[in-house]
């Protein structure tokens, strides 16, 4: 043996004389976990050769680096499995829940407005949107959602977008009243036309050839589905045509004044939730001027249909609806992307319209019925056309 390591066996047995005992024992508490492991192989393997139990001991640590390393790897095969049916659910349930919260907010309206025969729609939106304003500050209170504040200057820049909001959903209402759901689906395509212009002159946004065709089966399906329909009212149509302008009026404002609005808050942000409320907060003080103009409260204070219990009910519903479908809209735009988004939207009009045939006993001819699901169809041809 070379001096060295006769000088270590010397220390080590050393330590296992009785008089030393006591010192081995604290050596050995204090020591590392792998040093001790290699001294007590050897003392247990005397003649071996310490390099032997070193490798010995070298090689269970290995093993062991290894089964951690198999855990990990099945940790992370488990983790990817649970999100990859994360990933499956999250965009068919938050599509399912915009499908449903956009279907049966229509559906309602029209049933508070036709149904009822309520001529109040102003009333309407007024409530529609307080009860929005409510749950959005309750759920603020409990930390459930975070909003921007209303400052005065994000205020004043958000006046006009909040203009053309009010004037959308008022011009919606209206329309629903006279015309039926299956109509007012096909000429809210006369939306896409209008925002189409409105990208090239302000945006300077050209669009494809396929965008383009689409646009024009949309203006065919439109224009022949109005001469056909058996329930044409032009105060309805004249309201649905002004709707589409506004429409198309607020996301072309929306998108060239977000970031103006973005600079106006404190965070430098201004996330969906804080538009909602923002949107629906400042269209109070708005209507209430407007119910004033327009002696809608006289209307309302005097209405039989306002002294129905299940009124109220379908009219609360509705206004459930109306932030169900702005949480919902959000939320399936974050687990897929614009175009899954524009798409189920075209879609989603198909089952609006035959519901609405079959829930209000719309009179419907053949020729009526085949400019709708042209219509409908040149709706998806779009969205496609966009995608591309």
């Amino acid at each position: 043996m070379s001096l060295e390591f006769r000088s270590e066996c010397d220390d080590i047995e050393e330590a296992k004389s009785p008089s030393n005992t006591s010192v081995a024992a604290v050596a050995v508490k204090n020591a590392d976990a792998s040093v001790y492991k290699i001294i007590h192989g050897y003392l247990k393997q005397k003649n071996n050769s310490i390099i032997r139990v070193a490798a010995n001991v070298a090689r269970k640590a290995a093993s062991n680096k290894l089964s951690r390393k198999t855990s990990d790897v099945f940790d992370t095969l488990l983790q990817k499995q649970q999100s990859k049916l994360g990933n499956k659910a999250g965009p068919l349930l938050s599509g399912i829940c915009y499908c449903i919260a956009s279907c049966s907010m229509i559906l309602l309206n029209k049933v508070v407005l036709s149904s009822y025969n309520f001529d109040a729609g102003i009333s309407l939106m007024l409530y529609q949107n307080l009860i929005s304003v409510v749950i959005l500050l309750v759920l603020e209170l409990f930390r459930v959602i975070s909003t921007e504040e209303l400052t005065w200057k994000l205020i004043k820049v958000w006046i006009p977008v909040n203009l053309i909001f009010i004037g959308m959903l008022l011009t919606g209402m209206y329309s629903l009243k006279y015309i039926n759901v299956a109509m007012v689906s096909i000429l809210k395509n006369m939306t896409n036309i209008i925002t189409a212009i409105g990208e090239i002159y302000i945006f300077r946004k050209g669009q494809n050839k396929k965008v383009w065709a689409a646009l024009f089966l949309m203006i065919v399906s439109a224009v022949y589905g109005g001469i056909t329909d058996l329930s044409f009212h032009l105060v309805g149509y004249t309201w649905q045509i002004l709707n589409c302008f506004l429409t198309a009026g607020y996301s072309l404002t929306l998108r060239r004044l977000m970031d103006t609005a973005k600079q106006s808050t404190k965070s430098g942000s201004l996330n969906e939730v804080s538009m909602v409320l923002l949107n629906n907060a400042l269209s109070i003080p708005f209507a209430l001027i407007l119910v004033v103009i327009f002696d809608e409260w006289e209307y309302v204070y005097q209405a039989e249909v306002i002294r129905e219990p299940m009124f109220w009910v379908v009219a609360t519903a509705s206004g459930l609806l109306g932030l169900a479908i702005s949480f919902s809209s959000v939320w399936f735009l974050h687990e897929t992307g614009p175009t899954t988004y524009s798409l189920v939207g075209s879609l989603n009009k198909i089952p609006i319209s035959i519901a609405g045939i079959l829930l209000f006993n719309v009179p419907v001819s053949v020729e009526n019925f085949c400019s709708i699901v042209f219509g409908l169809f040149a709706g998806i041809f779009f969205a496609k056309a966009k995608m591309s």
